[in-house]
C-alpha cells in the first residue's frame, strides 16, 4: 500500500471520529429537542459523509451498514418518521458500530470480522423496523393510465411532490425501432404515473404527415423514490434522437441544497458539485456545455449555471447554494494552507528542546553576571526575554480546551441514568478552559470514575427525590476554571450526599482512624480515598463509591494535583481536582536552605516578609513558634530546616531568614527560608521512586550553575502544617 493512500485513510479515520462525535452529540440533543432540524441534518450529514468518503475507499461493508442508517435519516428529514429515543437509541448504537467498522477496515485493510458483520444484520434489522412504521403514501384516487390532458405549446404540469418529466420524442424514433410508449410504460415499474399530458402542438395536417414519424412529446408528473441519473436511464437508447428534461420535486430543493452542503470540502468545478448532489446529470452537464460554447460563439457568454437555470434542469436556489458551496471550500482552502498538522510527538520533543533552552540560558545569565560586563549582561537580559517568548508559545501549542473530555460524558450519563432507570441531566460549564495537552489525555479516566459514582450511588431514583422535596431529575454538573496558575476541576451533584456517622463508623470498624480521634468535616469526607474503603453494602458493575478512590487520588497525584471532597447529606457532593496548567516548565521563585536550592512555583507565592520580628516575639513563648501573625491573620507557619530534618548547627546565624507567604486552594501558610533568591523560569525533572516518599517534594530542576534544585510541593507543606496546628490546638 502507497504511503498517500495510507495516510488518506488515516486523514479519514480521524474525519470519521470528528463526524461520528458531532452525530453522537446531535443525536443526544434530539432527545430533549425532538423538533430540532439543523440537529437532525447534523447527524443525515455525518453519516452520509461517512459514506460516501468510504465508497471512495471501496469499504463496502461500511457503505451498505451507513446506507441504510442514512435512510432512515432521510425519511425523519421528509417528516415521514418522528424522531424519538427508540429511534435515538439505535442510531447512538449504530454511530457506535459505524466507528468500529471504520476502524476495523482501516486496521485490516478492508477485511470485517464476523462479529462484527453480525451486528451490522441485528442493527439494520432495528432500522428496518422503524422504516416500516412509515405512513402509507398518499394514494391518488385519479386513474393514472387512462387520464390525458391537451395542452397548447409546450405547458409543463408540475407538482411540488413529483418529478416532473419533459419528454420530446425524435421524428425518426419509430423508424429506430422505437416504441416510445414501451418507455412511459417503464416509468411505472420504477415509480407511479400521477399524470400524463400528450402535446398534440407538433403534429402536421393529414395532408403532411408521415406515416412513420413520431410526432410525440409527453408531460408527466411522476412520483418515485429513484434519483434523476436513475430516472433518466430509463431512456438511455432515445437520448440521443430525444429532448428530455427531469426536474426533481419542488418539496426536494431543500434536500438538493443540504447535499451540497454535506458533500466533502473539495475545490470543485460547479458541474461536478451539482452531479454529486445528484440534482444533475452528467448528460445534462454536457448538454449544457455544448449550449455555453455555441452561446460563446455568438458573443452571449453565460456561465454554467445560468445556462442551467434557463433551460430549467436546475433550480436558482440549488444553482446558488453550489456557488455558495465552493466560496466556502475556498475560503477554508486558504485558511487551512496557513494551518500545518503536526504530529503530538515532535510536540513533546519541542518542550523538551525548549527546556534544555531554557536550563542553557539561565547557565549563561548566571556566567554574565559573574563578568560584571554590562554590555554582555543586557545581551543576556535579551536572550532571557526572547528565551521567555518561546516558551510560552511552545508551551501554547500544547494547550487544548477541556470541553471534548467534558463532552465525552453527555453519552456516559444518558446510558448509564437509562440503566439504572434514573432521570439525570449534565450540566458542563468553563468547557473552553485549556490545559496541557498531556493532562487532559490522563485525566480522562479519574473523571470517568468520579462521574460513574455520582451517577451510581451520589444520585437517588427519582421516587427517592420527590420523597426528599427535590425534582424528579438529578443532575451532574462538570467545570473548569483557572485559579492561581491552576486549573480546577467540578464535579458536583445534588444529590443525597456522604453519611459522615456512616463513614466514621466504617473507618473505625476497619481500624483506619482511632476511636477516640477527633476528625473534622474535611479529614472524615476525604476517608473514602482510603485504600480498599467503601460503604456500600454490595457492588454494582457501574461503581462503588469508595471502591478504587484511591487508585483515582494516586492518579491525580501523579499529575503533581490534588484532589478533595466537600459534601452535605441530602444536598449533594462537590469533588474538586486542582491540576498544573502544565506539567513542564513552570515560573519559579528560587529559595535557599544553608547551601542549598528548592523552588517555589511562582503563582503559589503571595509575598515575602522578614522573619526576624517574628522570631523575636515568639522568642519567650516556644509553643507559640508553629504560626505567626501576619496583619491580622493568623497562619501555620513550615520551618523548611525543621521540616527536612536539617542538622543543627552551633551559632547558626539566622537573622536574614524570611517567610515566603504562599498559598493553594484557598489556604495559606509561611515558608521560613533562609535566602532568597529571585525568580527564575523551572524545568521540571521527575523525582525517582529513591524520593517518592519525601513530603513536601514535587520534583527537581537543573539551576544555571548545573546544581540539582528541588521543587516543593506547597500543597503537601499547607496540609502538613495545617494538621500540626489542628493537633496542638487539640
Amino acid at each position: 500500500m502507497s504511503n498517500d493512500l495510507e495516510a488518506a485513510k488515516q486523514g479519514f479515520l480521524s474525519e470519521a471520529g470528528d463526524l461520528l462525535s458531532a452525530m453522537e452529540d446531535a443525536l443526544l440533543h434530539l432527545e430533549n429537542s425532538p423538533d430540532d432540524m439543523e440537529a437532525i441534518n447534523a447527524v443525515f450529514r455525518a453519516a452520509h459523509t461517512i459514506k460516501g468518503t468510504s465508497g471512495v475507499f471501496g469499504f463496502d461493508d461500511v457503505v451498505s451498514f451507513t446506507h441504510v442508517a442514512e435512510s432512515l435519516l432521510d425519511k425523519i428529514r421528509d417528516s415521514e418518521i418522528t424522531i424519538n429515543k427508540e429511534i435515538i437509541e439505535v442510531l447512538l448504537r449504530s454511530g457506535d458500530h459505524m466507528s468500529a467498522l471504520v476502524n476495523e477496515v482501516i486496521a485490516n485493510d478492508n477485511e470485517v470480522c464476523t462479529a462484527l458483520l453480525e451486528t451490522s444484520g441485528a442493527l439494520i434489522l432495528q432500522l428496518n423496523v422503524f422504516m416500516q412504521l412509515t405512513p402509507t403514501e398518499i394514494i391518488i384516487n385519479e386513474s393514472t393510465e387512462n387520464r390525458i390532458e391537451t395542452l397548447e405549446g409546450d405547458e409543463q404540469i408540475a407538482s411540488n411532490n413529483n418529478w416532473h418529466i419533459s419528454l420530446r420524442f425524435g421524428v425518426d424514433v419509430l423508424k429506430q425501432g422505437m416504441d416510445p410508449i414501451s418507455f412511459v410504460k417503464y416509468l411505472q415499474q420504477i415509480g407511479r404515473i400521477i399524470s400524463l399530458s400528450v402535446l398534440p402542438n407538433k403534429i402536421p395536417s393529414l395532408d403532411n404527415i408521415d406515416p412513420e414519424a413520431c410526432y410525440l412529446g409527453f408531460e408527466i408528473s411522476f412520483q418515485s423514490e429513484c434519483n434523476k441519473e436513475e430516472i433518466e436511464a430509463v431512456f438511455e437508447f432515445v437520448q440521443e434522437d430525444c429532448d428530455i428534461r427531469i426536474v426533481p420535486p419542488h418539496s426536494a430543493i431543500n434536500r438538493y441544497i443540504e447535499l451540497i452542503q454535506a458533500l466533502p470540502e473539495e475545490d470543485e468545478l460547479l458541474g461536478e458539485l451539482l452531479i454529486k448532489s445528484q440534482v444533475l446529470t452528467r448528460n445534462e452537464l454536457q448538454n449544457a456545455l455544448s449550449d455555453q460554447q455555441n452561446k460563446s460563439k455568438t458573443g452571449a457568454d453565460k456561465s454554467i449555471g445560468e445556462i442551467l437555470v434557463d433551460q430549467g434542469v436546475v433550480a436558482q436556489e440549488v444553482v446558488g447554494a453550489a456557488v455558495e458551496k465552493q466560496q466556502q471550500v475556498r475560503t477554508k482552502k486558504n485558511v487551512e494552507s496557513r494551518i500545518v498538522r503536526v504530529n503530538s510527538n515532535k510536540l513533546d520533543e519541542l518542550i523538551n528542546m525548549v527546556g534544555e533552552l531554557v536550563i542553557a540560558s539561565a547557565s549563561a545569565s548566571l556566567l554574565a553576571n559573574k563578568g560584571n560586563n554590562p554590555e554582555l549582561e543586557e545581551a543576556s537580559g535579551l536572550v532571557d526575554d526572547l528565551v521567555d517568548s518561546i516558551r510560552n508559545n511552545a508551551l501554547s501549542l500544547r494547550m487544548v480546551p477541556i470541553g471534548e473530555t467534558f463532552h465525552r460524558f453527555q453519552r456516559v450519563v444518558r446510558d448509564v441514568s437509562g440503566q439504572l432507570r434514573k432521570e439525570i441531566s449534565l450540566v458542563i460549564t468553563g468547557a473552553e478552559t485549556e490545559l496541557d495537552k498531556m493532562v487532559v489525555e490522563k485525566i480522562g479516566d479519574p473523571l470517568m470514575h468520579l462521574v460513574r459514582n455520582s451517577l451510581d450511588h451520589g444520585l437517588e431514583t427519582p421516587e427517592q427525590r420527590i420523597v426528599a422535596g427535590k425534582d424528579a431529575q438529578g443532575k451532574i454538573h462538570l467545570n473548569a476554571y483557572h485559579d492561581s496558575g491552576s486549573i480546577v476541576i467540578e464535579i458536583s451533584d445534588d444529590g443525597k450526599g456522604l453519611n459522615k456517622v456512616l463513614l466514621l463508623e466504617k473507618a473505625i470498624a476497619k481500624g483506619i482512624v482511632d476511636a477516640e480521634q477527633v476528625l473534622s468535616d474535611d479529614d472524615i469526607n476525604n476517608l473514602i480515598f482510603h485504600p480498599g474503603f467503601s460503604t456500600v453494602e454490595s457492588v454494582s458493575n457501574i461503581s462503588g463509591r469508595g471502591v478504587g478512590m484511591d487508585v483515582v487520588k494516586r492518579n491525580i497525584l501523579a499529575l503533581r494535583g490534588s484532589i478533595d471532597l466537600e459534601s452535605t447529606e441530602g444536598e449533594g457532593t462537590v469533588v474538586r481536582i486542582r491540576l498544573p496548567l502544565t506539567l513542564a516548565i513552570i515560573d519559579g521563585f528560587q529559595v535557599g536552605i544553608r547551601d542549598d536550592s528548592y523552588v517555589v512555583p511562582l503563582d503559589m507565592v503571595i509575598e515575602c516578609v522578614e522573619y526576624a520580628d517574628f522570631n523575636k516575639a515568639n522568642d519567650n513563648d516556644k509553643s507559640e513558634s508553629n504560626y505567626f501573625n501576619l496583619r491580622g491573620e493568623v497562619l501555620p507557619l513550615v520551618k523548611l530546616k525543621d521540616h527536612f530534618n536539617y542538622s543543627l548547627v552551633e551559632n547558626e546565624q539566622n537573622a536574614r531568614a524570611n517567610i515566603v507567604v504562599v498559598h493553594y486552594a484557598g489556604r495559606k501558610a509561611g515558608l521560613v527560608v533562609d535566602q532568597l533568591m529571585g525568580e527564575f523560569q523551572t524545568v521540571i525533572k521527575p523525582l525517582g521512586k529513591l524520593f517518592s516518599k519525601i513530603r513536601g517534594i514535587g520534583g527537581s530542576t537543573i539551576l544555571g550553575s548545573g546544581e540539582v534544585a528541588l521543587i516543593l510541593d506547597v500543597q503537601q507543606l499547607i496540609q502538613d502544617a495545617s494538621e500540626q496546628e489542628l493537633k496542638h490546638v487539640s
